[in-house]
């Protein structure tokens, strides 16, 4: 084979320029070899040994791993195929792996560079130092107390809205809660904080920056301010109060003997809260009335309290009917401290003295309506308080009636204790023992104060009205006076005539400006509801309740409640009289009006002094 070296020497040749550099220097220099220093060692020591140049004089044994591949390599170079092989195609992939490897470098350094506003562009995490309080409560700007007089703080956690303004006026961020009680910081440090800090932090050296939480650049920027949205401080929940309704329960008879009480009270109360919804309720909120069914019986009573303040999440409770479940449900709304306004009743259970807190009655007492009736009965119509019996409920309404006429025959310098009681069984009209017993009694009574419900009342009447042709029959308001009418024109006419009721409302067929008001209120809400006065008992416990709300103010609780009904003081809804309450008075009326039923069963007022 010959030495490819020696094509070298011809100008021709168009493969110079693949030779090794040692190869171009020697034919350059019309050299037939290149000097000793340009070829690798082993060349040039085979050179030496008088071989210059030629290919088969390269040892190609004895030498060393590295040198003999070394020698291979230098003589594969000088092959001719090599020589004149073209060069290779260009591969335009090498161009798009070299661009991908750049943006991947570049992404990477501008992430770790300032990763905060890489990550913020790309939606990742917010900016420390920009943060807006995404809660579902109202927000509202938010400052907190420096760390430090006149500090800009980066923080992005909602700040307590009672903390104490930043001092020199500096806006605070904040990247994480911080502490209520945190120590300030030295006059002239800028804080950022991404993580809680502890509740006891100290304040740092005056002058330092202080970073908590996180790694912080050597050449970073200050944080920059910004205006945090923080929560609002809502009120807190008050139960059965929302932006748009306050509900109230009211727990009565709507089944059995008396559920026309509970009816009527009912339809009362919503009249009222339907005529103030409609003019915009009360503080934008409508009034709303919950109900629940105890029958007039006390062992139901406390199953529909907690139904009404523990499942409907009533705000308080208004018009109650009765004395015997009041017994059961007045400690339960004491308990929960639960308003407890406008029942139904006139037992001095809901008036202590002094009155319990919660406690608020519209309506005079028993002992008020007991003691008119039998004042009238002793001066007006002049009967001795021996020829007087009570005609009672055997419970706690029974026993409020008839220690009302006890009350009145001592003020009378009458005896208390011969007071003949006759007795009726609560959600019955069984009345025979007690017509034994007042056909037994030796004096003779010729007035009969019933302390009961409308049907055992009518029945007492239909079976002594025959037996005491002149007996004068009274009875307290608790009795349902339309109902009670209404039983006793069934009868007929001579049963119902001459029958007196006391009232604790006007009355109903009259034209004060409170009852003209009732009575188009009713007819719009209710039509076809006669005018009764139990409902407008209700009407008014409904209008001076939602009269307190005004007074409780925008976010009312049941303190502001008793704290606004307490400033009730000589209100005048033209009723006859004024309704007043204060922190010692829960009682707003002491009046008590006569009425007297005629022979077509309407009532017609009387005077009772």
């Amino acid at each position: 084979m010959s030495d490819p070296a020696d094509n070298f020497e011809d100008p021709a040749d168009k493969h110079l320029e693949y030779a090794p550099r040692s190869v171009r220097l020697a034919n350059q220099q019309g050299s037939t070899g290149a000097a000793d220093g340009e070829f690798p060692r082993s060349l040039r020591h085979a050179n030496q040994q008088g071989s210059p140049g030629a290919e088969s004089e390269i040892p190609r044994v004895g030498l060393r791993p590295s040198a003999e591949r070394n020698a291979k390599i230098w003589r594969q170079s000088l092959e001719p195929e090599i020589m004149h092989s073209p060069p290779s195609p260009w591969n335009p992939w090498w161009l798009v792996s070299l661009t991908f490897a750049v943006a991947l470098g570049a992404a990477i350094g501008v992430y770790f560079v300032d990763g905060t506003t890489w990550r913020k562009a790309f939606g990742f995490s917010p900016n420390a130092t920009e943060v807006r309080s995404r809660l579902d409560a109202p927000t509202t700007s938010t400052q907190v107390s420096s760390p430090a007089l006149g500090l800009p703080l980066a923080s992005a956690a909602p700040q307590p809205t009672n903390a104490a303004p930043p001092t020199a006026g500096l806006p605070i961020a904040s990247a994480a809660p911080q502490p209520t009680n945190a120590a300030p910081a030295a006059a002239g440090l800028s804080i950022a904080s991404a993580a809680p800090q502890p509740p006891s932090a100290a304040s740092s050296p005056a002058g330092l920056p202080i970073a908590s939480a996180a790694p912080q650049p050597t050449n970073v920027a200050p944080p920059r301010v910004a205006t945090i949205e923080a929560p609002s401080a809502s009120a807190p929940s008050i139960r059965g109060v929302t932006d748009t309704e306050i509900r109230f329960g009211i727990s009565a008879p709507f089944s059995g003997a008396a559920k026309e009480l509970g009816n009527q009270m009912k339809l009362g109360i919503e009249t009222a809260f339907n005529l103030a919804n409609d003019a915009g309720g009360i503080g934008g909120r409508q009034a709303k009335l919950l109900v629940a069914d105890d029958g007039y019986e006390p062992t139901r009573t406390a199953d529909t309290m907690k139904q009404l303040y523990d499942k409907q999440q009533v705000f308080g409770f208004v018009g109650n009917v009765g004395t015997p479940t009041a017994v059961v449900a007045l400690p339960y709304a004491l308990d929960h401290h639960a308003l407890f306004f406008g029942a139904f009743t006139g037992a001095d259970l809901l008036r202590r003295d002094p009155p319990d807190r919660y406690v608020f009655n519209y309506r005079a007492s028993y002992a008020e309506e007991t003691d008119a009736v039998v004042r009238y009965l002793v001066k007006m119509r002049h009967l001795r308080p021996e020829q007087i019996a009570v005609f009672a409920q055997h419970d706690a309404f029974g026993d409020a009636g008839f220690a009302g006429v006890a009350k009145a025959m001592r003020a009378l310098r009458g005896d208390d204790s011969a007071i003949l009681r006759l007795d009726y069984e609560r959600n019955t009209v069984d009345v025979d023992n007690a017509i034994a017993g007042l056909r037994a009694h030796k004096t003779p009574i010729k007035a009969v104060v019933m302390v009961a419900a409308y049907r055992a009342a009518a029945k007492f009447i239909e079976k002594t009205r025959d037996l005491y042709p002149t007996m004068i029959y009274t009875n307290v308001s608790f009795v349902g006076s339309t109902a009670l009418a209404g039983e006793l024109m069934l009868l007929g006419p001579r049963y119902a005539n001459g029958v007196i009721v006391t009232q604790v409302v006007p009355a109903v067929d009259g034209y004060s400006s409170a009852i003209l008001k009732y009575r188009t209120a009713l007819a719009k809400y209710f039509p076809g509801e006669a005018p009764d006065y139990v409902s407008l008992e209700g009407y008014v416990d409904g209008t001076l309740l939602l009269e307190g709300l005004k007074r409780a103010g925008p976010q009312p609780d049941t303190e502001k409640l008793v704290d606004g009904l307490e400033t009730l003081r000589n209100y005048d809804m033209g009723l006859g009289t004024l309704i007043s309450f204060s922190q010692s008075e829960h009682q707003g009326s002491h009046k008590v009006w006569g009425t007297q039923l005629d022979d077509h069963g309407h009532y017609q007022p009387i005077d009772l002094q």
